[in-house]
């Protein structure tokens, strides 16, 4: 990624021994970051990732104004705490707030300062996401404004009827080079189906998709669960029931933590002792710390992914229809099940907090689950949205 800087200080200071204060600073946030921050002039500022402007010292207020009609909104002004750096910042972001203009301070731990970078940069990042027929009929409280998502979450949705995915499913032949301990003709019809997907993929210029997949139980006897794990697995959002809050969801935990997500249904939950199950066909391949495959529940028919997930610290997240409210806690991985009457993959988990919000106000069935702790990490970013 690279970060342009476009330097202000006050004549009044020593401007070799700012100089030196900056690279310190720049070199703490590269060693931390895989991050490429290059000085630049106020005229090549904005070729780049993310352009911020570096508050050297007091007094820089001045100089500012004297740049302010070659400088673009928003305004990123970074900050250290040395030579009234910080103050400065402040006073100019009081002036860009008072003239209704976009800005924000970045200012504090080197860690966060990195982080905040990264989510400014991805914020300006356009993505292209396919809805591949309508949601399922089920999913009654699981619409999307279009325009709400390109707006919030820059993402253009774009329409694609399931009767292309027919259409390539029948043109296509499993010439992938995968093998797995399953039916030879269930997991030749997968892959044929994974191919068709994976086509429209490009064909489309997508960058993730959600799937109707239930209306191919009877098209083409088959299921997307293997397709979905294996462009999951390979970093390509994918969910399935065309549900698109669902892969919004999993697209910013994507863009918050790296991470792929796991979509899963609550199948039952224990308030008093905070305990749940989630259940689903398919997640992606490298969650699992081993899977075999199987029938997919419903139907018993095509191929689903029976995996095991590590049984460690996990957070749960999901954004609501409107595309701006959204629920995260965390919690931890109990178990894998072996039920005969759920999804094929099973986990158990504790809820760290606010279990009641699934039996009382709950974004939709599927919520989605990733590793580690990063409760703090969404809630800033879902909140910088606002």
């Amino acid at each position: 990624m690279k970060v342009n800087i476009f330097p202000l200080v006050s004549s009044l200071h020593d401007q070799n021994r700012i100089n030196e204060n900056t690279q310190v600073l720049l070199n703490e946030l590269m060693n931390l970051s895989d991050i490429s921050f290059q000085i630049s002039t106020v005229e090549d500022l904005y070729n780049c990732d993310l352009s911020l402007i570096l508050v050297q010292s007091g007094g820089s207020e001045g100089l500012f104004l004297e740049n302010f009609s070659k400088l673009k909104a928003p305004f990123y002004l970074l900050t250290y705490g040395h030579n009234n750096s910080l103050a400065a910042s402040l006073e100019i972001l009081s002036f860009l707030k008072d003239n209704n203009l976009e800005g924000e301070v970045l200012h504090g731990a080197n860690q966060y300062i990195v982080n905040r970078i990264r989510e400014l940069a991805q914020s300006k990042v356009e993505y292209r996401y396919g809805v591949l027929g309508k949601p399922s009929d089920w999913l009654i409280a699981s619409q999307v404004d279009y325009d709400t998502a390109k707006r919030l979450h820059h993402i253009q949705l774009v329409d694609i009827p399931i009767e292309k995915v027919c259409e390539k499913f029948e043109e296509s032949e499993n010439d992938l080079d995968l093998s797995f301990d399953y039916d030879a003709k269930e997991i030749d019809k997968a892959l044929r189906l994974h191919k068709a997907i994976d086509s429209l993929k490009e064909e489309y210029h997508l960058d993730g998709l959600t799937i109707r997949c239930f209306d191919l139980l009877d098209k083409l006897e088959t299921t997307a669960c293997l397709s979905l794990a294996l462009l999951n697995q390979r970093g390509v959002v994918a969910t399935c029931e065309g549900d698109v809050p669902t892969m919004i969801s999993m697209h910013l935990l994507k863009k918050i933590t790296g991470q792929n997500g796991f979509q899963a249904n609550p199948s039952r939950i224990d308030i008093q002792s905070k305990k749940m199950i989630l259940a689903h066909c398919t997640l992606p391949l490298d969650m699992v710390e081993k899977f075999y495959l199987d029938t997919h529940f419903e139907s018993g028919i095509g191929v689903a992914i029976k995996g095991y997930l590590k049984e460690e610290k996990i957070t749960i997240f999901k954004l609501s229809k409107n595309l701006k409210d959204y629920y995260v806690t965390t919690g931890k991985i109990l178990k894998n099940l072996e039920e005969s009457n759920l999804c094929r993959t099973q986990i158990q988990l504790e809820v760290d907090d606010n279990i009641q919000y699934f039996l009382s106000r709950p974004y939709g069935n599927h919520h989605v689950v990733i590793y580690g702790d990063h409760k703090e990490e969404i809630v800033r970013f879902m909140e910088s949205l606002k």
